[in-house]
């Protein structure tokens, strides 16, 4: 396996509405939760201690004592609220354990929306998350319409 430092290697690609975009595979919203992409053959880091994966087509190799969730989750018009419930609290309980990383395959709608729905139920607003991971990640994070409107909903 790879061994790339996840947080400068770049994903890029187009996103749905034509928009280019090129940002690390993975990185650091706020303390131990972090949000990010798949990179095929990488090793992620040992001092990650949870991982909620949202793109269980591809795996990260991970260390002997990381634990992994994975949700088979699609980025479409469909907003699955059962599967983003369960998921953020997951996030939540885990990330007041340890390192936590949610990620889908661009690291942008699928994990942008499990991480956003977690810090709401935190007790952060819908606005205020949202800007949040558009600052720490990518200002297309949560681009998919349908999950941005989930999200400012409640």
């Amino acid at each position: 396996m790879a061994e790339a430092d996840l947080t400068t290697h770049p994903i890029a690609g187009y996103v749905a509405s034509g928009e280019h975009v090129s940002i690390p595979v993975i990185s650091q919203i706020e303390g131990n939760l972090w949000m990010g992409g798949f990179l095929p053959d990488a090793r992620l880091p040992d001092d990650f201690a949870y991982v909620v994966s949202l793109y269980p087509w591809g795996q990260y190799e991970l260390g002997p004592d990381t634990v992994r969730h994975e949700v088979e989750m699609y980025d479409s018009h469909e907003v699955p609220v059962e599967l983003i419930d369960h998921a953020a609290d997951l996030v939540n309980g885990w990330r007041a354990l340890g390192k936590t990383l949610v990620h889908c395959q661009a690291g942008l709608n699928r994990s942008g929306v499990v991480t956003a729905w977690a810090l709401i139920k935190s007790g952060m607003g819908a606005q205020e998350a949202i800007d949040l991971l558009r600052a720490k990640r990518d200002p297309l994070v949560l681009c998919n319409p349908r999950f941005e409107a989930f999200l400012l909903a409640k």
